[in-house]
């Protein structure tokens, strides 16, 4: 069950792509797991990506493939995986095709999470994460009892800087200008499914795996 996940910040396809990897039993690559894992550990990639970050430039695709292409060839990704962040660009959804071709494999699905972007900033901006447990709210879905301060601790609730609403429009210009392109890309492949993620998370859920059991079988 290889599959990939599109969708803008605020879509919910990182609640989803746990949701999938229970239900059928592969890893969550998360290319920010990824990124904070050889950060932490030193590894080669993850000197080479920092010296790049360091001066406060884009990581170059071929750093980010070689991290995800480590990441698929472990033991737990045999039967499957689910790509959450990668690719990003239609550069990298190439590659991505052809590191697969090379280790004889195929993707089965690309799960494309359609929301709007009133959506997407209702969703974001209304983030709330206490500044000192981590516990996270939400002002209109999840408030917390006592305004602006956490259930858990009583620590003042902050908003995140790149949940702030010019970051999120910037955030999502860049999402339309690197995704479409991908949309398209893997339309022609015929391999992509939209899914309305205005629903409600358990109702997308159920649409996804309807989809992907169909798509298994």
């Amino acid at each position: 069950m290889e599959l990939v996940l599109l969708g803008p910040p605020g879509s919910g396809k990182g609640t989803q792509a746990k949701r999938l990897c229970q239900r059928f039993d592969v890893p969550h690559v998360s290319t920010g797991d990824l990124f904070r894992m050889h950060l932490g550990q030193s590894t080669e990639l993850g000197q080479l990506a920092k010296t790049y970050m360091d001066q406060g430039t884009l990581v170059p695709d071929d750093v980010t493939e070689a991290m995800v292409k480590d990441r698929l060839e472990q033991a737990d990704a045999v039967a499957g995986f689910v790509l959450d962040g990668f690719p990003r660009n239609l550069a990298q959804g190439q590659h991505l095709t052809l590191m697969l071709s090379e280790m004889d494999r195929r993707l089965k699905a690309v799960l494309y999470f359609k929301v709007s972007l009133a959506t997407v900033m209702d969703r974001i901006t209304g983030r709330r994460t206490c500044s000192q447990c981590g516990a996270l709210y939400h002002l209109r879905t999840h408030p917390p009892k006592v305004s602006e301060l956490c259930d858990v601790c009583g620590g003042a609730l902050v908003q995140r800087a790149d949940d702030s609403e010019a970051t999120v429009k910037t955030r999502m210009a860049v999402y339309d200008h690197e995704t479409a392109p991908l949309v398209d890309f893997y339309t022609k492949q015929g391999l992509l499914h939209t899914i309305d993620a205005e629903l409600p998370v358990d109702s997308v859920t159920e649409r996804l795996e309807e989809r992907l059991v169909k798509a298994r079988d």
